[in-house]
This record gives structure tokens, sequence and C-alpha cells, in this order.
């Protein structure tokens, strides 16, 4: 029998060790943590977003090919993946439809993963926690398998499922992605990816806690990303889904200019665009600039934005000059969003960067450089936002991945 070790009992690894067992492999799941799926645990506040209700392969991010990525993501529609996770694992989904995400019917995210790890136990997974694996080397047509306190062991494939650098105290540490590398696999530089912005203290210093729904739009001289959503003033800055969105921007800008403000971060604040605040500021009669601009956005970041502007919250609108009215707009609609760093790893939801994607066959998740490792989720150049669409990214890899190494190459020797 086909012998599969998998390295990681995250989303990706365990989708990786279901799929695998079902091809008829041998299969042996390896974490090193002593519970498994930690960041399944945090996600969404506690109630995973398993996926998103609707998929738009355009809001990927990666430096590899494009068109790659989107080979992968259709490898599972995902209507699929919807009947797997309530036919399947058992957990019926339910859409937040504002946000058009994916939960667990119970709301409870250890339903997700403890559902994962129960099917691969009746697949017939052999699950191992606590187990660190400290090497990786090919032997052969095999694969040995360092593991600390204990033998080696031997695989005839192995999937690589670490995860990456973000929220390293759920156990990623980035040792999945060191391996790869001195393998000889092409990287794409890493990086903290849907992170919160920090701002040094300055104009909206004393709004935190404030949250409401804006548009942002991060420029910097290499990239650019747009993102609609919620907004949260924190002690040390913003986060909130679309500061999350827009943050590789700048997290990357400061790495690549060696510079903080190498980005720009432009904000409307309301859905209102230029011509709709013309025509509300413009409406003249005797009623107070502050009374409009208060009745659109929280009272006391209506006063920030009014300051900043300056322009007298007591003004009349029809006493409202044009370049007044000219400036208040420019502030409400493509505002200014002072910041001079981010939260990094600590805070990240994901890791950008990492292997190229045009070093694994698409199809199946298999090494270009190294026959018989396959290789999926996080330590693959690719993230999408905030929604569940890393879930899914790791869903569609880890099968991909997993189906492939467990199925018996044709021309090679079955071993029991």
């Amino acid at each position: 029998m086909r012998r599969v070790v998998i390295i990681g009992a995250g989303a990706a690894g365990t989708m990786a060790a279901i799929f695998a067992a079902r091809a008829g492999a041998h299969t042996l799941l390896l974490e090193r943590t002593r519970d498994g799926g930690r960041k399944i645990l945090i996600s969404g506040g506690g109630r995973c977003n398993v996926l998103p209700s609707k998929l738009d392969e355009r809001r990927f991010v990666t430096d590899s090919s494009p068109n790659t990525l989107r080979k992968i993501v259709r490898s599972w529609p995902l209507p699929d993946q919807i009947r797997f996770f309530e036919d399947e694992v058992g957990i019926r989904l339910e859409e937040e439809v504002e946000s058009a995400k994916l939960f667990p019917a119970s709301h409870k995210a250890r339903d997700v993963r403890d559902g994962l790890l129960a099917l691969a136990r009746r697949s017939g997974v052999e699950v191992r926690m606590d187990t660190l694996v400290t090497s990786l080397e090919p032997d052969g047509a095999e694969w040995v398998i360092g593991v600390g306190g204990a033998e080696s062991l031997r695989a005839d494939a192995v999937i690589v499922a670490t995860g990456g650098l973000s929220v390293p105290n759920t156990g990623s540490d980035g040792a999945g992605l060191s391996m790869l590398r001195s393998m000889g696999h092409t990287m794409h530089p890493t990086y903290a990816a849907l992170t919160p912005v920090t701002a040094a203290p300055g104009t909206f210093s004393e709004l935190s806690g404030i949250s409401l729904r804006v548009s942002l739009t991060a420029t910097s001289p290499a990239r650019q990303a747009t993102a609609s959503g919620g907004f949260l003033f924190t002690h040390h800055g913003y986060s909130g889904p679309s500061v999350l969105n827009v943050s590789h921007v700048t997290v990357r800008a400061r790495a690549e200019e060696d510079a903080t403000g190498a980005a720009d971060i432009q904000v409307q604040w309301t859905g209102h665009d230029e011509p709709a605040w013309n025509a509300l500021l413009q409406s003249g009669g005797t009623r107070q600039v502050s009374s409009v601009v208060r009745h659109e956005l929280p009272d006391r970041l209506a006063d920030v934005l009014m300051a900043q502007a300056r322009v007298e919250p007591t003004r009349k609108l029809s006493e409202l000059t044009r370049d007044e009215r000219r400036r208040l707009v420019e502030v409400l609609v493509r505002g200014a969003l002072p910041w001079n760093g981010d939260e990094g790893y600590k805070k990240a939801e994901v890791t950008g960067g990492g292997v190229a994607l045009s070093e694994v066959d698409p199809r199946t998740m298999e090494s270009r450089r190294a026959p018989g490792l396959f290789l999926c989720g996080e330590v693959l150049d690719a993230f999408g936002p905030i929604g569940g669409y890393n879930f899914l990214w790791a869903w569609v890899t880890g099968r991909a991945a997993g189906s492939a190494a467990g199925m018996t190459r044709a021309g090679t020797t079955v071993r029991s």
C-alpha cells in the first residue's frame, strides 16, 4: 500500500489527509501542536468563515501566474465544496448575506476543526499530535522524515501543509517554508498579509472604538488595492476587513522601499461619491454643515473631518463658499489616511508570498523540483481577501495534493 505522510494538521493538511486516504493510501497526519487546526479555531471571531458564498478569482493576490492560480481554484468548484462540508463533514452552512460569507450553522469554529479531523479518522487516517518534524530528505523513490524523539519515518509521498508565519502563537513558525527553500524551490518574498495598519499619534488618535463602512484605496509605486467594508479605529491605528484587505500594499511598500509612507491610503468615508456630496452641501437653507455631515457619519469622526477641511461646523449651507465645499468634499471622498506601520505577523491573517506556483503542477500540487513531494495551503504564493477565500485555497490545494499523493503511480511497485 502506498504510504503518504502529511506534515501539518491545519485546514489544508487535514483536507489533504482525507483525500489521500480515500485514494487508497496508508495515510499518516503529523502535527507539532497537541490539537491542530488552531487557525480554524480563531477564525471568524471563533465562528470560522468556512467559505465565501460567491467567488471572485480576481481577488486573490499572487506574484505568480494568475492563470495558474485560476486553474488551481477551479479544480474544485465552490458548490462542490459546500456539498462536501454539508454532506460529508456533516456541517450545515449558513450565509451571512451582508458579507457573502458562509459559517457553520452552529457558529462554532470547533465544529469545523473537529468535524474535519473526525472525517479524516473515519477515512482511515492515522493522526499523531505533538510530533515535531525535524528533517525531510529524499532517498531514492522514497522520503525519509525525521521526527523529534522518535525513529525516522519513510513514505512514498510527503505533503507539506505547514502553513506560513502568521499568528505564530498558533504554532506557525515558517519551518516548512525554510525546508522548501533549502530544497531549491523558487520563493517569492514572504510578508504579513491581512494585518492591521498602525498610525502615529495625530488626527484620528481620539477615535478608538469607532467603526463604520468605508472604501479604501492603497497605492504604492508597484501596486494598488481597493476594498470596501468594515473599518475600525483602534488604539494603534486601523483594522477591519477593508483595512486588512489593502494592508499588503503598505506592508510591501515599507519592505521594498525601506521608507515609511512609501504607499498612500485614500479613504471614501461614506457611500456618497463627489456628485452626491456636492448635491447635499449645495442644497442651501439654514441647516448647519455639521447636521449634514453628522447625519452620514459618527459625530466624533464628522467633527474631525470638518476640522481637516477647515470648515466651521456651525456654518450654514447657504453660506458655504465654493472653496469650503470643495475642501470638505475632498476630505469626505478622497481623504488621506495617515499610517506609519503595521501589526506584522502577530496579527496577520495569512502569509503573503511563498513557493512560486510555477514550482508545482497545478493539477496535483506535486513539486516540479522533487517528485513525490506535494505542497498545499499557505506555503504557496497566493492569498485572498477576508471572507473565506483563504480557507477555500486551503481546501482546494489540500484536496488536489491528497488525491494525487494517495494514488499509486503507473509503472510503480505497490509496497506493502
